[in-house]
């Protein structure tokens, strides 16, 4: 057995990830990759540190129990790559789920069955149409539409969307009214995008409380005070120390700028 074939036994639900991540590479090739990739940058890593433990006179042999670890962490770092695209994928999905879903209902009021809506679906525009393209085509290979659509949501990385195709999928197996289920599900899923909405309203205000505070009060009464300390001391301060102060504020906008880009939601009502 190979070292990647026995590496990705060790992770059950990778096979699943990388389904639900709509990756080609099997569990095997995935494994192979990152630890190519840890390889590859765990060495680099390895010489620098070579050099650090030698120019601080510290013994080398330090590197034998450091470099497995460093090539550990690398490793687990990328195998973590499959949940990081899944989460990627499910926002670009709840971006356009209520609007895929509403279309699918579109279509089924006015009449059409339930695969030509689906096909109907599957031309139209976002990301949520790849699913509807995937059915269709599972469809043509000959799997029943029931089983299609668990498959699709089996397989999906958003949750909304899981939702609304186990919906349609249970209500052909009990044999009623299609449009009832999609209407109830896109209902509530429009219901909990307002909470989303609300509740970010509300970390929002907390959270640009917090940015006048670290961002430009701190910053501002900082380096004015110590302008003033510096000027009553007579203290000789060169540029290098407003450099850090600057680079500190840069750090300080870059974290709020990603901390406002992660509680955002992903909706389009």
């Amino acid at each position: 057995m190979s070292l990647s074939k026995e590496l990705a036994s060790r992770y059950p639900s990778l096979k699943r990830k990388l389904l639900v991540a709509h990756s080609t590479k099997t569990p095997e090739q995935f494994v192979e990759r990152n630890l190519k990739l840890a390889l590859s940058m765990g060495i680099p890593a390895a010489l620098g540190l070579f050099m650090l433990l030698s120019a601080a006179g510290l013994p080398p042999v330090l590197l034998v129990g450091i470099v497995p670890l460093v090539l550990f962490g690398l490793f687990q770092l990328f195998m973590h790559s499959a949940d990081v695209e899944i989460r990627k994928l499910a926002k670009e999905i709840d971006r356009d789920v209520l609007f895929a879903g509403r279309f699918l209902l579109i279509k089924l009021n006015s009449g059409k069955p339930l695969m030509n809506a689906i096909i109907d679906a599957s031309n139209s525009y976002g990301v949520a149409n790849k699913y509807f393209k995937e059915i269709v085509r599972d469809i043509e290979l000959g799997t029943p539409l029931e089983e299609a659509l668990e498959k699709a949501s089996r397989y999906s990385a958003s949750e909304k969307m899981r939702r609304i195709l186990f919906q349609i999928s249970n209500a052909l197996k009990i044999g009623v009214d299609v449009t009832d289920y999609l209407e109830a599900i896109l209902d509530e899923i429009a219901q909990d995008q307002l909470t989303e909405i609300q509740k970010y309203g509300k970390k929002l205000s907390s959270l640009t409380m917090f940015y006048m505070l670290f961002a430009v009060v701190v910053p501002s009464l900082g380096i004015t005070m110590l302008i003033t300390v510096v000027s009553l001391v007579n203290i000789q301060i060169d540029f290098s120390l407003f450099g850090v102060f600057l680079f500190a504020l840069v750090v300080v906008e870059l974290v709020f700028i990603s901390i406002f880009k992660a509680i955002r939601p992903t909706v389009n009502i």
